[in-house]
């Protein structure tokens, strides 16, 4: 039986062979009814795409790279939404990969990207990347490189991210405007920028507010459920006071939660709690956990238009700064640190 190959469709439809293949790719210059159509003729006429040939007549495999630190919590998991929506409404597909926070993992995931012959690479670093020999060999082979949330600030990359330094501020304003006076920050351990501006964040709202700064209450680690408990208990056993927690994500905000709980310390009339990420779980929990919300979606929606107009843009970007998109955050206030 003979297969059906463009050239079918073209003829069925009297077009040319061009705008079946584009309109096949979903090209947003090809009208919808003609997509429509063309998509109808080849279901109807059981053409299947010979995806590999495509590819090596084009130069390109419209599919692009994602990596994750994990998809375990929902923040990574709705940017990965985003970026689907924009890449699939422009004719690509995305392989998707974790790196659980493991260097060798995400060097072993760039690497079956390259071989992979992706058109793009969209990623978010891993804790332990400090070296980054495996980006750099992206840049090199001219392949688009586009990072979200956790960006490498010294390769010059495009980037999304938000403005965590105004997210820390809002978050410790907030308790200030509620009432409280004694606010520990957890921060990571580990030297990454978001973290830093975050916590440069909370130090200029006590100053503004001509709160005194005491290191005492400010906690480094490495951060999950099981560290919000150990802070807790950590202060308890020093005994030093304190009257909120502003934790640099929810997780470790809602180990603050549980460990409060289990000294009967009334939230959040005693001691406020907020967190950052707006992870699903916040608005399940009791009491609801207030928190920072990063806008997931549109981060990757916008790493995606990123690296649309990266490979739109075919001039060389040596000695030009980066495109950097800094998106806005905004403050969900729930029960745990709602006081007035």
């Amino acid at each position: 039986m003979k297969k059906t190959t463009i050239h079918d469709i073209a003829r069925e439809l009297n077009i040319t062979f061009s705008t079946v293949a584009r309109a096949l790719r979903n090209n947003p210059a090809i009208s919808e009814a003609t997509r429509v159509a063309v998509h109808q003729t080849a279901e109807r006429l059981n053409y299947r795409q010979n995806k590999l040939a495509s590819s090596l007549r084009s130069g390109s495999t419209h599919v692009i790279g994602v990596i994750v630190p994990s998809l375990h919590v929902s923040f990574f998991s709705s940017v990965v939404h985003g970026i689907e929506k924009v890449m699939n409404e422009n004719g690509y597909s995305i392989l998707l990969y974790q790196s659980n926070e493991m260097l060798r993992h995400e060097v072993k995931g760039i690497e079956t990207f390259l071989q992979s012959r992706v058109d793009g690479i969209i990623s978010s670093v891993t804790l332990e990347t400090e070296q980054y020999g495996h980006y750099e060999e992206i840049k090199k082979r001219n392949i688009p490189l586009i990072f979200f949330d956790r960006t490498l600030d010294a390769l010059n990359t495009p980037s999304v991210t938000i403005d965590d330094h105004q997210g820390g501020f809002m978050a410790t304003e907030h308790l200030i405007q509620q009432g409280y006076r004694r606010i520990v920050h957890i921060t990571a351990a580990q030297n990454m920028p978001i973290f830093k501006e975050r916590l440069r964040g909370y130090k200029d709202a006590l100053q503004r507010y001509g709160i005194p700064l005491q290191e005492e209450l400010i906690l480094q680690g490495q951060f999950s459920i099981e560290y919000g408990r150990s802070c807790i208990r950590q202060l308890r056993e020093r005994g030093i006071p304190f009257d909120a927690v502003f934790a640099l994500e929810d997780y470790t905000a809602m180990g603050v939660i549980q460990q409060l709980q289990t000294y009967n310390i009334q939230i959040p009339q005693e001691t406020g709690v907020i967190g950052f990420a707006n992870e699903a779980f916040g608005e399940l929990v009791h009491p609801g956990l207030s928190t920072v919300d990063q806008q997931t979606v549109k981060m990757g929606e916008e790493a995606a238009r990123l690296f649309l107009k990266t490979v739109l843009n075919k001039e060389p970007d040596e000695g030009r700064p980066a495109e950097k998109v800094v998106l806005e955050p905004v403050l969900i206030v729930r029960e745990s640190s709602r006081r007035k």
